[in-house]
């Protein structure tokens, strides 16, 4: 399934290639990381792939170790990265993610979008690389304006739960830009909205809401919903946030942006829990948590800066990208 995924990823970019260029990912072993690598290798490009295993996971990218094109370093972002050879790309998506890790690895979150993004654009200055930072929608915490456009600076609480990752996220933006105006380093930034497929962990405190229902629903045990579910996400399935993030990597045009990459097909949390049952022919009942602090009421992209600048946006609906997600969930 991912193999046909890939295939879909490398057949919208057409021309836009990564082909003969050195690539240094760091996060690879991730969910996102591990698709980027992935996809990276298919176009023949060299891949230098550094992470700790956090949260990554070994098994994401076991498959990669016997390729010619691909070098795994095992090592914290935090501390200095040294990177062995010339790197002409440099994709920074280190970091943990999920809102139950926030309480439990503040400190850990806040290093690595702050000392471990220093610790990889100063590697991509000293080799002339282009960077990419992936940041989040977390950096908008509860937004006034929905659709949220780029422009939008944010409604974010620092000191709550989730400040450590809101605001580093914010603080990594800022260290990106000013690396752009000191040293004219060419960077990107992609704001990405909750993103869901194969890979992506349902497990324990890395848990996010669509593997942790589709888990819930298969295993026919009560679907979790926090609050009363009329919270709204957007969510985009993985090869179209994949295509997203390269075409923003290889376009020149690109250059010193901050583009939103998500779906803007906006959903109740509710009515996700209700989709995942209904797909998956479970006889789980839906019973309500209480609601996690500083937990935004919605959340839904302007996708007005993607269109014009990479040319792109979402082809996968809802219900396709989690029909393909289960399915991966109950035969991999």
């Amino acid at each position: 399934m991912i193999k046909d995924d890939i295939s879909t990823i490398l057949g919208n970019l057409k021309s836009l290639s990564c082909k003969g260029k050195t690539v240094l990912i760091t996060g690879g072993a991730g969910f996102l990381g591990s698709w980027l690598c992935e996809a990276l290798l298919e176009q023949d490009a060299r891949v230098l792939c550094f992470d700790n295993f956090a949260s990554g996971l070994e098994s994401n990218i076991s498959a990669f170790n016997k390729h010619k094109n691909f070098k795994f370093f095992r090592q914290d972002v935090s501390e200095t990265l040294h990177c062995p050879e010339k790197v002409d790309l440099a994709f920074h998506l280190a970091s943990r993610a999920s809102p139950f890790e926030f309480e439990k690895y503040p400190l850990e979150i806040l290093k690595a979008n702050t000392v471990g993004i220093v610790n990889t654009l100063e590697v991509a200055r000293i080799h002339g690389a282009r960077f990419i930072f992936t940041s989040t929608s977390e950096t908008y915490g509860n937004p006034a304006v929905v659709p949220t456009p780029e422009s939008y600076f944010g409604n974010v609480n620092s000191v709550g739960v989730r400040g450590c990752y809101d605001e580093s996220k914010r603080c990594g933006e800022a260290y990106v830009v000013a690396y752009l105006k000191q040293y004219n380093l060419d960077v990107r930034i992609a704001r990405i909205f909750n993103t869901y497929g194969p890979r992506m962990r349902g497990d324990d405190i890395y848990g996010r809401v669509i593997p942790r229902f589709i888990a819930q629903a298969v295993n026919n045990e009560p679907i979790t919903v926090f609050g009363d579910g009329t919270q709204t996400r957007s969510f985009c399935y993985v090869t179209d946030q994949i295509e997203g993030i390269l075409r923003l990597a290889t376009i020149d045009e690109a250059r010193g942006q901050i583009i939103n990459i998500g779906n803007d097909e906006e959903i109740q949390i509710l009515k996700l829990a209700s989709i995942i049952k209904d797909l998956t022919g479970s006889r789980s009942q839906i019973v309500f948590e209480p609601l996690p602090q500083d937990d935004p009421a919605r959340r839904r992209p302007d996708l007005t800066r993607a269109k014009q600048i990479l040319n792109w946006k979402p082809k996968v609906n809802t219900k396709q990208g989690l029909a393909a997600t289960i399915e991966w969930n109950q035969f991999r």
